[in-house]
Formats: structure tokens, C-alpha cells, sequence
């Protein structure tokens, strides 16, 4: 059965919460840190999600892996975009990429993106 990945969030989300509580100084710094990576600028939003999501891939990040689908379907990236993305994380990772490709492709099809094969292989 694969990860839930918004289950893995939601949960990652809460425990954010609460260091965001303890530590608001540390976290409004790496939010303003994100929005201005995040910016558009010569690159668009989301081509720099996929670069997040292939350094999610390359780090073995779950909630990561999470977080970026989301975002990339929400942007519009077709699963020939995100596939291409996944291609060069295999390329430059090898198969420990290619483990961690089939866990983003499954986030990627939990959030929606251009997916209606993951509800026959979760039937």
C-alpha cells in the first residue's frame, strides 16, 4: 500500500505548528526564506517546484515529497512534466532515486495530478 502522503502532511503540518509556537523567530526566517525562493523570477513557480520536488526525490523526503506534489498540481504540471523531472533524478541518483521516483509519482497521483490510475492499483 503506498504512503499517504496527506496524511504525511497533515501531520508534519501539526508538529510545524507547534515549533512555529516555540521558535517563531526561526520559522518566519525559513518562511521568508521559501517565498523568496519560491518567487517568480527567470524561472516560473513551476519549474521551481520541480526542482524542489527532485531535491525532495535526492534527499528521501517524505513530507517533502508531499508538500511539492501538492503544490505541483496546483500549478498545473502534467504527469509528462513531472515524469521528465523524475528521469533526471534516476539519472543522477540511480536507484535509490528510482525507489524514492515511484513514492513521488504516487504523491503526485494522491493530490490529483493528471491521475486516474492510482484508484485501480489502490482498489
Amino acid at each position: 500500500m503506498p504512503k499517504q502522503y496527506r496524511e504525511i502532511t497533515a501531520e508534519v503540518s501539526a508538529s510545524l505548528a507547534r515549533l512555529r509556537a516555540d521558535m517563531p523567530d526561526t520559522l518566519r526566517g525559513f518562511s521568508a526564506l521559501a517565498q523568496a525562493a519560491g518567487r517568480e523570477g527567470a524561472l516560473d513557480r513551476k519549474h521551481k517546484e520541480l526542482i524542489a520536488m527532485a531535491l525532495s526525490v535526492a534527499a528521501r523526503c517524505d513530507p517533502c515529497l508531499g508538500f511539492h506534489a501538492e503544490a505541483l498540481v496546483k500549478l498545473g504540471c502534467s504527469r509528462a512534466e513531472f515524469e521528465e523531472m523524475l528521469g533526471m533524478c534516476v539519472y543522477m541518483g540511480g536507484g535509490p532515486a528510482l525507489m524514492y521516483a515511484a513514492h513521488a509519482l504516487d504523491a503526485f497521483e494522491q493530490y490529483g495530478g493528471e491521475a486516474a490510475a492510482p484508484l485501480s492499483r489502490q482498489a
